[in-house]
């Protein structure tokens, strides 16, 4: 006889699940799941009366939790012939394991002393400016009345760019009470920053950042689970959100996840998410389905990022090179380096790299020319205990420091030779060197080489300085930009859906070229045009 879908959760609802696997369960009909869904609801009641159905040698796991707005409900089995069975019942039309995506990962920089955009404030990351976010605040309330829901790594709720704008949190990354959703990574805080971090004296903001914040946590240590994200975009929509922003993703989706996808576009929800980062020419998912908007990365030149992976189903493209954004408190970097000749301190703008020693007591020593840091300039260069001056140029950085790590050199400082200053890795394992190694900019490097020419001691201090701001790049930092601009057009028309959303964006882009295999999408979105846009489809 074949068992009834009532009795089906009956069944699991009493089932121990010793190892148990969780699994996911879209039931066939709005009917069959509505049961279900009552059974989860009164499984206290059920359990203290101890009913006995007579199916308890049918037992197919134990029931997690239902997920209302995705005709899902989430079974922890503890065998694969559980599995089996709940495959085999009538009333269910998918099962799907529990698998992981690879989680998403902050590529970090450090922050310099000069940033690129003075027009809002010091420190406005210059991500905000070539979206034309300011341009469209008065127009969008500033995101006012929007509410966006990132799924992620969790977040840093008392950070002092979010705290205003957090609404709610929750993790779904374990069967706990969802309470914790701390951020241990970084990545998520980051992405909300850019989304709504509220705009302070510095200038520091988010695109929309009167926009409000929901975090989910779906992201873990394992990667990132299509159970954890079913129940984080199940839970957007019962909390009516208007956007959900997923910086993660990977080559391929689950069925359960394109049901919570499409499940969100029907709620009238716009989902945005990251083209991926291995810069191949394949969009990776969610963001290659069709209801999603796909984002990829431009630099601060418009560029498109090496990174950034493209294809047809590519959107749109934003900021995702060196974008400072907010980070747990007291886990971000920041550069600082000053210059003496003995009668004046001088602090000059700077940047580090990653794989370098954390400075973070200053240290101070005399700096000495080492030329392009060859192993053959090093030979004529006594720096033993000393800072290297080195010049950008013919050899990789990493081997300019390993050659004065080798000639006895306590710190490193690398001079550009173009306007400006840059960021990189100087390991590719993770490894960290020996010493500090600092970047300053090629004026000021080239004015120490005068000065120490004529015979003067020029001496530097060094210090890595703990902040609660990072530099990240990614197609995860250029997809929160994306999710701002549509929260700040959610702010100024509630009734857009996310196909009306995603023709918008694609149509008020700006052009960027070349673009023959639409590596760039419709352009760079720009937000003055796409509030405009959404204010005239009213």
């Amino acid at each position: 006889m074949k068992l009834n879908v009532f009795a089906l959760i009956v069944t699991v609802l009493f089932a121990a699940s010793a190892q148990a696997e969780r699994v996911l369960v879209i039931m066939k009909d709005q009917a069959s799941f509505n049961k279900a869904h009552m059974a989860y609801k009164m499984k206290g009641s059920y359990a203290a009366k101890g009913i006995d159905l007579g199916v308890q040698s049918q037992a197919v796991g134990q029931l997690e939790d239902s997920l209302a707005n995705l005709n899902t409900l989430i079974v922890n089995a503890s065998s694969d012939a559980q599995v089996e069975k709940l495959k085999a019942n009538p009333a269910v039309a998918y099962v799907e394991k529990e698998i992981f995506h690879e989680a998403p990962a902050p590529v970090k920089g450090f922050l310099g002393q000069k940033q690129q955009s003075q027009k809002l404030g010091q420190k406005t990351p210059w991500g905000i400016h070539a979206v034309k976010a300011t341009e469209a605040w008065s127009k969008a309330k500033r995101g006012s009345g929007a509410r966006v829901l990132v799924l992620d790594t969790g977040i840093d709720a008392a950070h002092p760019s979010l705290k205003a704008n957090f609404e709610a949190g929750k993790d779904f990354t374990d069967a706990s009470d969802g309470s914790d959703y701390t951020d241990h990574v970084g990545h998520g805080t980051h992405v909300a920053g850019t989304i709504a971090g509220s705009l302070d004296k510095t200038g520091f903001t988010g695109v929309a950042p009167k926009a409000k914040i929901l975090a989910g946590r779906v992201c873990s240590e394992q990667g990132c689970s299509n159970v954890a994200i079913a129940q984080g975009i199940n839970w957007g929509i019962q909390e009516k959100v208007d956007v959900i922003s997923m910086s993660l993703g990977g080559a391929w989706s689950t069925p359960a996840e394109r049901n919570a996808v499409a499940a969100a576009d029907r709620a009238g929800i716009t989902v945005v998410a990251a083209s991926g980062n291995n810069g191949t020419n394949r969009v990776s998912y969610p963001a290659a389905l069709p209801t999603v908007i796909a984002v990829g990365a431009v630099d601060s030149s418009l560029k498109k990022a090496d990174f950034s992976q493209y294809g047809p189903e590519l959107a749109v493209v934003a900021p995702g090179v060196a974008v400072v954004s907010s980070v747990p408190m007291g886990t971000g970097r920041e550069s600082s380096v000053s210059v003496s000749n003995g009668q004046k301190d001088v602090k000059v703008a700077s940047s580090t790299f990653q794989g370098a020693k954390e400075v973070l007591t200053p240290e101070t020593n005399v700096l000495v020319p080492a030329g392009l840091g060859k192993v053959e300039d090093f030979a004529k260069a006594d720096v033993k205990g000393k800072f290297a001056l080195i010049s950008r140029g013919e050899i990789n950085f990493s081997e300019k420091v390993k050659n004065a790590i080798k000639a006895g050199a306590v710190g490193a400082i690398i001079y550009n030779n173009a306007p400006g200053l840059i960021q990189g890795a100087l390991t590719d394992d993770g490894s960290v060197l020996p010493i500090g190694v600092f970047m300053i900019e090629q004026a000021v490097g080239q004015e120490l080489l005068r000065v120490i020419g004529t015979g003067k001691e020029v001496s530097a201090t060094l210090q890595t300085v703990a902040t609660d701001y990072a530099a990240f790049d990614g197609t995860s930092m250029a997809t929160p930009h994306v999710s701002g601009v549509v929260a700040l057009m959610k702010a100024a028309n509630k009734a857009l859906t996310g196909a009306q959303v995603k023709e918008i964006l694609k149509r008020t882009a700006t052009p960027l070229s070349p673009n023959s295999a639409n590596e760039l999408g419709a352009g760079i979105v720009n937000a003055e045009a796409a509030v405009q846009a959404a204010i005239d489809a009213k």
